[in-house]
């Protein structure tokens, strides 16, 4: 009987071993992908972190030092082990503030990320174009660009945009979440079903000058519309797929059946709430509960905090892990393709993190996790940058064909939607 027993449990002894030698072969892999191609990541709210910052360091350039241990989620030590190779750093501004005025804040952003990169020389390389990511990369520098995360920004007006183009913004998130004066939002009420004639003018403009659009953010409505229009490839700086998890910031399947089309690429966010659909319910609930200790206790905000905290206590956030992000890779995949992936962390914007995936240094790990799963190293390049070198790259290659073709837009939100806007 024990010599029996002493068989059975040898492959036991052996499993633990294996599957670490199988995990150090993934990882390798990663490394070695993400050491040769650009791993460029969408969506990084380091700006508006710094900003914000809490601890004294608020809009503190220098003293929000990136060669220490930061406060956040990014500093250099992190973003060595994370290999990061390309950066587009949000300089998002809320959709609230409109009495505080849209422009000065964005301004005030764009100002706060172009010091974080100059600040670094040896470590940042601002960027406006494919081949500068490239050669930053080659240099051993990460390229950084700047993507306006909100519409709002551009006060409806396309000389804005351009102005803001010529700042160095590479990006626009067409919402963030308020719905505008020409584009709805995922967040907000619609009341365009989609895009307005202006909305789409911007679109038009955005392609001219080769600024990418960022759907992340914006209504199916507002997707489906710019597809129908877009003369360039788009992108989604931070989503994830809403057949996994029905989340409104999520991408629909009738949406990515339609990108390879448009050859647009969709940057998975680590969000709990977007990929996680128990995350998700929980989050609801959470609100749920919230909204109705305020009800009940309208003058009392101690004994909303007390029973919110007992609400959590014993219902805690379920566990998301690297999996879950790479479940809805594998959907992505499925639908769209691979040419049509890419990562958006989203880090220094979030406050759940993923198990994993806490902040910039474990960007391999996902890397790890998609070759366990059969991803051929050639699929892993092309969803580290490749895809979305490829989709900058166009709309340099469309803008520079239409800035021929046709002049920048002179054209108003009162031409185009026979409207007043205050």
């Amino acid at each position: 009987m024990r010599r029996t027993l002493a068989v059975l449990t040898l492959p036991l002894l052996w499993a633990a071993p294996l599957a670490a030698q199988a995990d150090d072969q993934y990882m390798a892999l990663a490394k070695k992908v993400l050491a040769t191609t650009p791993l460029i990541d969408g969506h990084n709210d380091l700006p508006w972190r710094i900003r914000e910052d809490k601890s004294g360091l608020a809009t503190d350039v220098v003293g929000y030092d990136l060669r220490k241990k930061a406060p956040g989620m990014t500093d250099f030590d992190r973003l060595a082990k994370g290999m990061l190779g390309g950066q587009f750093w949000s300089v998002y501004i809320p959709g609230e503030i409109k009495d505080s005025g849209y422009a000065r804040v964005q301004l005030e952003q764009i100002d706060i990320a172009k010091r974080v990169i100059e600040r670094y020389p040896d470590k940042f390389q601002f960027c406006t174009t494919a081949l500068c990511l490239r050669q930053a990369f080659a240099e051993g520098r990460i390229g950084s660009m700047l993507g306006m995360e909100g519409g709002h920004a551009i006060e409806n007006s396309l000389g804005a945009l351009r102005a803001y183009y010529d700042l160095g913004a590479r990006y626009m998130t067409l919402t963030h979440n308020v719905t505008l004066d020409w584009a709805d939002a995922a967040l907000d009420k619609p009341t365009h079903q989609g895009l307005t004639r202006f909305g789409e003018e911007v679109v038009h403009e955005m392609n001219r000058l080769g600024m990418l659009v960022d759907m992340s953010h914006v209504s199916p409505g507002v997707m489906s519309d710019v597809l129908r229009i877009a003369e360039s490839p788009v992108i989604f700086s931070h989503s994830s797929s809403r057949a996994l998890t029905d989340h409104p910031r999520n991408v629909p399947d009738s949406i990515l059946a339609r990108l390879p089309q448009n050859g647009g690429v969709v940057m998975v966010a680590f969000v709990t709430v977007f990929v996680s659909q128990k995350a998700n319910d929980h989050s609801k609930a959470r609100s749920d509960k919230a909204a109705q200790l305020r009800t009940q206790y309208p003058n009392d905000a101690a004994r909303v905090a007390q029973d919110l905290k007992a609400w959590d206590a014993a219902n805690p956030a379920p566990r998301v892990t690297v999996a879950d992000v790479a479940d809805h890779m594998d959907h992505i995949r499925k639908i769209a393709g691979v040419d049509h992936i890419g990562i958006g962390s989203d880090f220094d914007g979030i406050e759940e993190t993923i198990d994993g995936l806490e902040d910039v240094s474990s960007f391999p790990r996902i890397f790890a996790e998609l070759a366990r799963r059969g991803w051929t190293e050639g699929d892993l390049r092309k969803v580290a940058g490749e895809n979305v070198l490829r989709v900058i790259e166009a709309n340099e290659k469309v803008a520079a064909r239409l800035r021929k073709e046709r002049p920048a837009s002179t054209k108003t939100i009162q031409q185009l939607d026979k409207k007043s806007i205050s």
